[in-house]
């Protein structure tokens, strides 16, 4: 993808015909949030039902009270109409939350969360007793969303679920796979300590996924019951988790003045850095403006990636502009969103930019310090993340002159960037005006801990045989063009030496996407060309005897290697001392066509395309190609919304936005895993025409553009900070062997022989569609060998935003769920890992 730059440093990507297909598509409609299958406890909720969409017959509480009767006030998206305090489901039959509401709520996602993904939605009011579950009762019938009413008068049939309690004391009762024993009816709580299902149990239960479902895959579960009523906390004070990660808000301030002017309710997260990412277990702010016309009730909550409600509660507003502000912390890493909405007068969340309505969201960074001991790097440039795209977020800076790349940058653990040394940029007018000894390296730069890749495609018009710049040919006069290089590598060199002494070589990129169908095609010969590379490799080296050349730089990793084999010939590879390319795999690389797509294909021809192929053959022709230890840099590689898809007020879902989460970290660790040294995100925030590649909204416009100064994460940002804390620094083992078709598993080695790192997820492509929905709760057990045989003991287990749990494991083998969400499991056995991988081709560990 190329860019055109509104200035040197802050580069505005274009169409690119290979992620883009060249055609459009009809816009997919895609489906809202994977279901909760877990529940935060407050005094405004209770817990979710454990059956799911995939499995309606998933195992109930037996043992649980009937279910109490309940009264239809509407359908999805009208509008609860009631007097006083009542609970209130909503969801459908096996999928639905309750909250205890006051004076009337909309019918809609923004206060309830998405239970049930894809599904038609109702509300009911239920009157419950002491013991009994919040259930509608029978029989089942179909509702249809009528203004604010709803056509049918029957609800769905009764599922079971915990009654709600202000505030309780959870008393440990058994550990995963055993039997939580007590006498009477009590709530039981079963999963980890940050996702966790409740269901109502006489006489004790089984403590394992057959009764309760699998609310936290891939972690160590256990069981709590009911045992007494506790001290209840502040009204608006909720822990959302009975552990030690956990989100938590303090009472609501006293109001403040607010501007006259702007929408009827707003939530923000000010403060901190600007990225509206928070370190972890580090007070925040979150704050909830209003503008209501008469005296009126806040509802708001705080949910995660899978819409999970972390946090919630209510408050009194006056009528006016008001700003109240909830003092949080929080323990548990990871994506959230906040909701906010009205009693009376209804109002949601707008939307800002390109971020959608009812919605505010904010991130909090992991904290990995008690489970991973950091890398020592014997040189700077085995850092193995880099990004293109900036923001402004400093106060005082500004696109495109200031620095757009602190704090965003170090926050998400992304070290390498571009910086420019192309020939039409710096002499543009005529020859020698490029000054090697007085040319000012970048200010983001000087800092020493951002590292620069240096660009050269492009020559200037009066150097090219068609009198405009291009990136099409070879220069008319090669001896000047050689002189111009010269002059960068003894530049670079002079910069590298005083600025990065810790970096032991400079690294170049000779020509960017020159792909026949690119906006930057190739159209001379192959042998120019390679004269090309011929005459950069010769400059360069005549005054950086370090230079690393690198290239083609073609958009997809399988056009790469058809190019590296056409000109192998022609002698490429004598001026090659790495390879770079850009990642894409698929016409999109979209929620929709995931990396593994088109693994197991029944043709050939189509399995040879998915990821997992084109890098295994690309590491074969560079193995068959280079010299040994051959250094491969991924330099760009996105995954945007679905193709056709716009920017709107209701448009990313939370389900896209998951999707696109679990993508970004499937697809870079795939590229590292099969022998990538180093891979780029792409791109820092929303921009225009391609919609979605962002890993943060851009929250001035709704279009996107270029250096914002106000954005704020999407579950890709908070995805990218856990990668980066848990892959960098270490060098790939490989992909494990004998894996299970849909399982895909990659282990990494910290440097000087550090811990373990594996990466897990799963995948299928008949549970990971738009029109279906893609799944968080598809899942299959796998067995990962992390010790010799005989032992026991523990490893600690992350999800994909970074949450640690422990996992026991005996036989030196611990047993894990998987979903499409990967997770990450720390051991300390090396000898056990190697054992158990295949090293990419070509391969040297740094």
């Amino acid at each position: 993808m190329r860019h055109t730059p509104s200035s040197q440093h802050e580069l505005a990507p274009s169409v690119s015909l290979f992620r883009r297909g060249g055609f459009s598509l009809t816009t997919l409609a895609l489906r809202l949030m994977v279901a909760l299958t877990i529940a935060a406890c407050s005094q405004h909720d209770v817990a979710v039902n454990a059956a799911t969409e995939n499995d309606p017959q998933a195992p109930q509480a037996s043992s649980a009270q009937t279910a109490s009767p309940a009264t239809l006030c509407a359908a999805e998206r009208g509008f609860c109409r009631f007097s006083g305090t009542e609970q209130v489901r909503y969801g459908t039959s096996n999928r639905y939350v309750v909250l205890t509401l006051t004076g009337g709520k909309p019918c809609n996602n923004s206060v309830f969360g998405d239970p049930a993904p894809g599904s038609q939605k109702s509300c009911w009011i239920v009157r419950t007793s002491a013991t009994n579950a919040a259930a509608p009762p029978n029989p089942a019938a179909t509702l249809v969303a009528d203004g604010t009413d709803a056509r049918s008068q029957d609800p769905p049939p009764a599922a079971t679920a915990a009654p709600h309690r202000a505030a309780i004391t959870w008393t440990a009762c058994a550990s995963e796979r055993g039997t939580c024993a007590f006498s009477g009816t009590h709530d039981v709580k079963y999963g980890s300590d940050s996702k966790y299902v409740i269901l109502t149990f006489t006489g004790g239960t089984a403590c394992d996924n057959t009764v309760f479902g699998d609310p936290a895959p891939g972690a160590q579960k256990r069981c709590w019951y009911d045992s007494g009523v506790a001290p209840a906390p502040t009204p608006t004070s909720i822990i959302a988790t009975p552990g030690k990660s956990a989100l938590t808000c303090g009472a609501p301030s006293e109001p403040a003045n607010a501007a006259a002017d702007g929408p009827a309710i707003e939530a923000d997260t000010p403060g901190g850095d600007g990225t509206r990412m928070f370190a972890n277990g580090r007070p925040f702010a979150v704050e909830l403006t209003t503008r209501a016309r008469q005296r009126d009730t806040l509802d708001w909550q705080i949910l995660d990636t899978w819409s999970n409600v972390r946090a919630s509660g209510q408050f009194q507003v006056a009528s006016g502009p008001q700003v109240v502000t909830l003092n949080c912390v929080s323990t548990l890493a990871g994506y959230f969103a906040i909701s906010a909405s009205l009693s009376s007068a209804g109002a949601e969340l707008p939307a800002r930019g390109t971020r959608p309505v009812g919605m505010a969201s904010f991130g909090v960074l992991p904290d990995l310090s008690g489970v991973l001991t950091p890398p020592t790097y014997a040189r700077e440039d085995l850092h193995r993340f880099g990004g293109q795209g900036s923001a402004y977020v400093t106060p005082g800076q500004h696109c495109c002159s200031g620095d757009g790349y602190r704090p965003l940058y170090p926050d998400l653990g992304l070290r390498w960037v571009n910086d420019n040394r192309n020939w039409y940029m710096m002499e543009p007018n005529g020859p020698n005006t490029f000054n090697a000894a007085s040319y000012p390296l970048a200010p983001f730069l000087k800092g020493g801990d951002l590292l620069r890749l240096i660009q050269l495609d492009g020559i200037p018009a009066w150097a090219s045989p068609t009198h405009v710049a291009t990136h099409s040919y070879l220069p008319v006069s090669v001896p000047a063009y050689q002189a111009f290089m010269t002059k960068v590598g003894q530049e670079s060199n002079q910069v590298r030496t005083q600025h990065f002494p810790r970096q032991s070589r400079n690294y170049y990129q000779v020509t960017w996407e020159p792909d026949y169908n690119s906006g930057l095609p190739w159209k001379d010969t192959d042998a120019n060309l390679v004269a090309l590379y011929q005459a950069t490799w010769q400059a360069i080296h005549a005054s950086d005897p370090n230079a690393v050349i690198m290239g083609t730089t073609n958009a997809s990793v399988a056009t790469n290697t058809e190019w590296l084999q056409r000109l192998q010939p022609l002698g490429i590879a004598k001026y090659l001392d790495g390879v770079s390319i850009h990642g894409y795999y698929d016409v999109g690389t979209t929620p929709s066509h995931p990396p593994e797509r088109l693994v197991g294909d029944s043709d050939p021809a189509k399995a040879a395309q998915s990821l997992r192929a084109t890098m295994r053959a690309l590491r074969q022709q560079i193995a068959s190609t280079l010299k040994p230890g051959a250094r491969l840099f991924v330099t760009e590689t996105g995954i945007s919304y679905d193709i056709g898809s716009k920017y709107g007020p209701n448009y990313p879902t939370p389900n896209v936005l998951y999707a696109q989460g679990a993508l970004v970290a499937r697809t870079h660790l795939i590229l590292l895993g099969e022998g990538a040294d180093v891979t780029y995100l792409f791109y820092a925030t929303d921009f225009p025409d391609q919609a979605g590649y962002g890993l943060f909204f851009d929250l001035a416009d709704p279009q996107g553009g270029y250096g914002p100064s106000a954005i704020s994460p999407k579950p890709a940002a908070m995805v990218t900070a856990a990668m980066t804390r848990l892959i960098d620094g270490t060098n790939t083992l490989g992909p494990l062997n004998n894996l299970p078709a849909g399982v895909y598993a990659y282990a990494f080695q910290q440097l000087n022989n550090g811990a373990v790192v594996t990466a897990l997820w799963t995948h299928n492509n008949a549970d990971w569609n738009a029109s279906k929905g893609f799944s968080a709760t598809y899942q299959v057990p796998y067995s990962l060998q992390v010790d010799a045989p005989g032992s026991s003991g523990q490893v600690t287990v992350l999800d994909m935003m970074g949450n640690p749990s422990s996992l026991p494991y005996s036989n030196g083998v611990a047993a894990l769920t998987l979903t499409e969400a990967p997770i990450y499991v720390i051991s300390t056995n090396a000898g056990v890992a190697r054992a158990n991988v295949t090293t990419p081709a070509g391969y040297v560990a740094q």
